[in-house]
């Protein structure tokens, strides 16, 4: 697992990229069984070592709570808030970037793509991110890929 790096800390130290958190790399690192645990871990744990600016936003750590609780259990949940989640920003969804979230969305039409998914990929276009701790088709299919 990850130990935090606090916040006064991490100012000070010069970050050499920024990556975003998804949903999936928040699961896969809390899952052993999990197909992408193995990367997911390995991507944390560089981004310790590197110094590397994890962000994310409020819709995916909704997202992953709810995943979290349902499948790991508490015990799993407070793990992540505690010694995971610690280590990234948190961007928050304002109006304008949820009604962007929206219209992709709708545009796209597909099943599997959720606002959450619509709304990362608005998120890294916006910010010039090009990697995600993610297991997705819908961020490889928008050309961005892991660490």
């Amino acid at each position: 697992m990850v130990e935090p790096v606090h916040r006064e800390k991490a100012r000070l130290m010069p970050r050499t990229k920024t990556v975003f958190v998804d949903t999936s790399g928040f699961y896969a690192l809390l899952d052993g069984s999990d197909t992408f645990h193995p990367k997911a871990r390995d991507c944390f744990e560089r981004s310790q070592a590197e110094s590397w600016q994890l962000v994310t936003t409020n819709y995916v750590i909704h997202e992953s709570w709810a995943v979290i609780q349902a499948r790991l259990g508490w015990e799993a949940v407070d793990a992540w808030l505690d010694r995971v989640l610690r280590c990234c920003d948190i961007l928050w969804v304002d109006p304008e970037l949820h009604a962007l979230a929206m219209a992709r969305c709708r545009q796209a039409r597909e099943r599997r793509l959720s606002l959450t998914d619509c709304l990362s990929i608005e998120v890294m276009r916006r910010r010039g991110i090009s990697e995600a701790i993610a297991e997705d088709e819908h961020f490889a299919r928008e050309g961005f890929r892991l660490p």
